[in-house]
This record gives structure tokens, C-alpha cells and sequence, in this order.
């Protein structure tokens, strides 16, 4: 039991600092390579685990080749614009003036129902809505809606405003992001003034969020209830 234990703890490990070696990536953004190399990552990763009698070689060995020829294609994949076409595949514009393009979807086997689903996820329910689609490589698609129906903006309306960053969290359950610190340029001894002018020290902040203005949003631990 003990074996099997190490064993698993090993090969967990080894996965989280080959996917993390891989990107950064959520499920349905995968491209279809990507999507093969993790399928295969977790079904090499559960032989040794199963059978105690597989040398760990047996299941560390593929792992790291098949992360390193995954990271070599990346690379290649930066240089050649032919070569992700083949990987990848390409965008496909799927309406286009506000016409539904049938020969595409025939092409990437998309059904009205497939259509209409990744519209409404999109927040579109209307499909005379659309000025334009592109079903991307990794399946999802993207939405222009006609102008008719886009809502109006501060620029539509001739008012002036300033194009600032959102608010960053610099404190999460009383742990210090310093990266966010930095991006909004500010230290810690701004962070401590915060604290202490609310009555708090910082393992009793829960949420402090802030802006490059100096404008922040502090929540106590508790309070959050």
C-alpha cells in the first residue's frame, strides 16, 4: 500500500509540472494536440499505479517525451504559420453579413442545435443578431453582433473618460499578493497604512482589492458571512 502511495504522489506531481510546463489552458480551449498529449498524460500516469509491478520508468519516461515533444511542436508551431495550420486547423467564419454559411458548417460537422447552443453561450438568442461568427480552433465561437443591436457606449455618446485598470487583490485571506502590489505601484507600508487606518492588521484583512488611484475596497474576515 505504501508503494502504491509513493508511486501515485510521484506521478501526481510529475503530471501538475507537466501540464504547468505545457500553459496555461482550460479544457475547452485546448487545441486538439493538447487535448491528445493530456489524454494520454493521465492514462500512462494510472499503469504504474495500478500494477505495482511496472517500473515507474515504465510510466515517467513517456510522460516526459511526450510533454517535451509537446513543448518542441509549440515552439516550431511560433516560427511557422503552416505548421499550426496543420496542428491547430484554422478559424472558420461561420456567418458572415448575417448569413449562415452552410458549406462550413457542413464542413465542421455543426448542427443548427450546435450553432444556436454556442450563440446562447455568447448571450446571443437571437441568430438575426449576428453580423459575423468564427468558429476558433478550439471550437468556441466568437460573436459580432450588428450594430442595430450593440449597446451603446460612452464613446457613442460623446463623454469623456479616462481608461484606467480595474481594481487589483492585494490581500486574499490575510496572504499579501505582492505581483498585484507591484502592478498598481504601490508597497507594502501603503498596504500596512490601509490596514491599520481601518483597525485591522493584515491577517484580519479577508479581501483587500485596489487601483493605481489609490482607491481600494477592504473586506474583514468575518464580515464576508
Amino acid at each position: 500500500m505504501l508503494v502504491v502511495f509513493i508511486r501515485a504522489v510521484v506521478l501526481y506531481i510529475l503530471i501538475i509540472a507537466s501540464v504547468r510546463l505545457m500553459g496555461k489552458r482550460q479544457i475547452g480551449e485546448l487545441q486538439p494536440t493538447e487535448l491528445v498529449i493530456t489524454i494520454l498524460l493521465s492514462n500512462i500516469a494510472t499503469l504504474p499505479i495500478e500494477d505495482v509491478t511496472v517500473p515507474m520508468l515504465m510510466g515517467i519516461v513517456p510522460i516526459l517525451t511526450l510533454v517535451c515533444l509537446d513543448v518542441l511542436m509549440s515552439q516550431l508551431a511560433l516560427h511557422s504559420r503552416r505548421l499550426r495550420k496543420l496542428f491547430s486547423g484554422e478559424p472558420k467564419i461561420i456567418i458572415s453579413e448575417g448569413k449562415v454559411d452552410e458549406k462550413v458548417m457542413k464542413s465542421l460537422r455543426f448542427t443548427v442545435d450546435d450553432l444556436l447552443e454556442s450563440l446562447r453561450s455568447q448571450q446571443v438568442f437571437d441568430i438575426s443578431d449576428v453580423q459575423l461568427a468564427v468558429v476558433e480552433t478550439t471550437g468556441k465561437i466568437s460573436v459580432f453582433q450588428k450594430q442595430t443591436v450593440q449597446a451603446v457606449t460612452r464613446e457613442d455618446m460623446k463623454l469623456k473618460t479616462e481608461c484606467a485598470d480595474p481594481p487589483q487583490l492585494i490581500v486574499a485571506d490575510g496572504e499579501l499578493c505582492t505581483a498585484s502590489l507591484k502592478f498598481i505601484g504601490k508597497d507594502e507600508k501603503w498596504v500596512s497604512k490601509i490596514t491599520k487606518s481601518a483597525g485591522l492588521t493584515l491577517p484580519q484583512v479577508f479581501i483587500l482589492t485596489a487601483d493605481k488611484n489609490g482607491q481600494y475596497t477592504i473586506i474583514r474576515k468575518g464580515d464576508a458571512d
